[in-house]
């Protein structure tokens, strides 16, 4: 008897399986590409979305992108007391439903960033829309300036910065990333900042691309200071973070540059209290490959390829220290998360001191161990363009 009564049952269950009582079409959603985040007022912020507009590709000549008869994005923008508040308004003016599963990029004005960004984070983290793998900027000026441009290689001004974040140039975060930044024993964050590349025709002031200049540095959750492009590299080695770089060195002594691509590259923080004293030991061991040599040096020569070596481990040290001293004495951001390695190594004598991390960072001696070697030489063994008879070989 229960069996037959169970039939039923199922039967009934699996009719509220239907997985398209809640549909929505794609002809109903308003698909966001990229979203960007700039201050109003004390009380007011203001949201502006780039919407994807799919008839641009299907124009009535064949071509796609930015060929076709209509732009490829339209931009959106309204003002609230916060994020949600910003897009039930915003969700007022557009006939389709605001839909962020597409939206890879997040942006946040300079002027905002420098009032905190934490509430647009909370949003963020908190809507179960947005993506956690989408990666965060900070934007020179106004972010909404970024969605305006139409760019010539790309569809949009998303996709240029989507591109340039995946090209391992500079600081890559993402939302998730910046969430643990933020949550973190040091409490402080990076994030890679761009700005707009004058354009090519002063009649087109849109026809132009963002581009990176540095990395915007968070402290509590507000913008305090910047990082060059140069100190970037630098905060990049010691967070081993180096992905793909050009490393371009003289040696003493010696006329012309020398230009490696580090093809291996790791970086161990080693933390040690002794006595009462705090340090950090930063290691650094990388290995690259010569792909211009602009003196007159036989790289294959085991003595000259040495002082090669040398100047590459200079030129390494040199910029790591530069990026320590500004992190340190100018900044006084723990950017490199030497917070955690103490916490980890030193439980006890961490928590003594976390409530005023900020104060104990600047006083920690660093020391670098930087070890460099060039493996191969590339495709040819002497410099190209010059006499082998001007060639020296020891």
């Amino acid at each position: 008897m229960k069996r037959v009564l169970l039939i039923p049952v199922i039967f009934l269950c699996t009719l509220s399986l239907a997985g398209c009582w809640d549909r929505i079409e794609i002809n109903d959603l308003a698909i966001l590409t990229a979203v960007a985040f700039d201050k109003v007022n004390e009380k007011e912020i203001e949201l502006s979305v780039q919407v994807f507009v799919p008839r641009s590709l299907s124009g009535s000549n064949g071509t796609t992108g930015g060929g076709g008869n209509f732009p490829t994005t339209l931009m959106r923008t309204t003002k609230g007391l916060n994020v949600a508040d910003a897009l039930s308004k915003m969700q007022e003016n557009l006939p389709r439903t605001i839909f962020w599963g597409h939206c890879k990029i997040y942006m946040f004005g300079e002027e905002l960033a420098k009032q905190g960004i934490v509430e647009m984070v909370d949003f963020l983290t908190r809507h179960p829309e947005p993506r956690n793998r989408a990666f965060m900027l900070v934007s020179k000026g106004k972010a909404k300036e970024m969605l305006k441009l139409t760019p010539r290689l790309e569809m949009n001004s998303a996709e240029v910065v989507r591109k340039l974040t995946g090209l391992d140039v500079g600081m890559q975060v993402t939302l998730l990333e910046l969430q643990k930044m933020l949550e973190g024993s040091a409490r402080t964050a990076v994030i890679p900042m761009i700005s707009i590349m004058p354009p090519e025709k002063k009649s087109q002031p849109l026809k132009t691309n963002p581009y990176l200049i540095g990395t915007a540095v968070f402290k509590q959750g507000k913008m305090s200071g910047m990082l060059s492009e140069r100190y970037t590299r630098g905060a990049m080695w010691i967070r081993n973070e180096i992905s793909t770089t050009t490393v371009t060195v003289k040696a003493k002594g010696v006329k012309g540059f020398v230009s490696l691509n580090p093809i291996r590259e790791v970086t161990k923080l080693d933390p040690i209290i002794e006595n009462g004293k705090w340090k950090m030991v930063v290691e650094v061991e990388t290995e690259g490959d010569l792909i211009q040599n602009g003196t007159n040096l036989n790289l294959t020569v085991l003595k000259l390829m040495k002082i090669m070596e040398t100047a590459l481990r200079e030129d390494i040290d040199t910029r790591v220290k530069g990026t320590l001293k500004v992190a340190q004495k100018d900044l006084k951001a723990d950017i490199f998360d030497f917070a955690t390695h103490f916490r980890r190594k030193y439980p006890r004598e961490f928590a003594a001191v976390k409530d005023r991390w900020e104060q104990v960072f600047p006083n920690i001696e660093v020391e670098t161990k930087i070890k460099a070697y060039i493996r191969r030489p590339g495709l040819t063994t002497i410099p190209g363009g010059i006499p082998e008879s001007e060639v020296r070989e020891k």
